[in-house]
């Protein structure tokens, strides 16, 4: 009986992870390859370092949660974009102080365009946005790495549910 239940678990899995689904909910298809093209801050406001931190963060969430192998360029599954909107503005105003600020919001808007090779019909141009709040008293040059690290994960995650999520 025992062996039974081990033998059904192990169908389970093993059915889990053939046709392309994974345990995150992902469906690639047939796709076997992406390729993510760097992606420049055309913002009025230009943080150095965030187009690279945004790039590297979508690369790796699709070799972390997907079988695809990640080519410099002509994949199956191709993205590319840019970054087109960088804003820190004021949220939320202070009761004891007139003018005086509580929060910040930290937002991001990236422009992606999604070319899928094998299915065309999956193809799109679509504006991400994603943003975070952080009080204003707060150094933003001693937790501006952290917040851009924050937003582009999840800016990331949002694009691979986006183009290949099964949600």
């Amino acid at each position: 009986m025992r062996n039974l239940f081990y033998l059904i678990i192990l169908a389970l899995f093993t059915a889990c992870g053939t046709g392309g689904y994974s345990f995150t909910g992902v469906d690639q298809g047939d796709a076997k390859t992406v390729s993510i093209d760097f992606f420049p801050n055309n913002a009025d406001l230009v943080k150095p370092q965030l187009s690279q931190i945004f790039t590297e963060k979508l690369r790796d969430i699709f070799v972390q949660q997907t079988r695809l192998e990640l080519l410099s360029r002509d994949g199956d599954l191709q993205f590319s974009g840019s970054i087109v909107k960088y804003t820190i503005e004021p949220i939320n105003a202070q009761a004891s102080d007139i003018g005086a600020v509580a929060q910040n919001r930290l937002s991001i808007d990236v422009n992606v365009i999604f070319i899928n090779t094998l299915e065309p019909e999956k193809d799109f141009e679509e504006r991400f946005n994603r943003f975070i709040d952080f009080d204003s008293d707060a150094d933003i040059n001693a937790i501006e790495e952290e917040l851009h690290d924050q937003v582009c994960q999840e800016l990331s995650e949002n694009i691979l549910n986006r183009a290949i999520g099964d949600w």
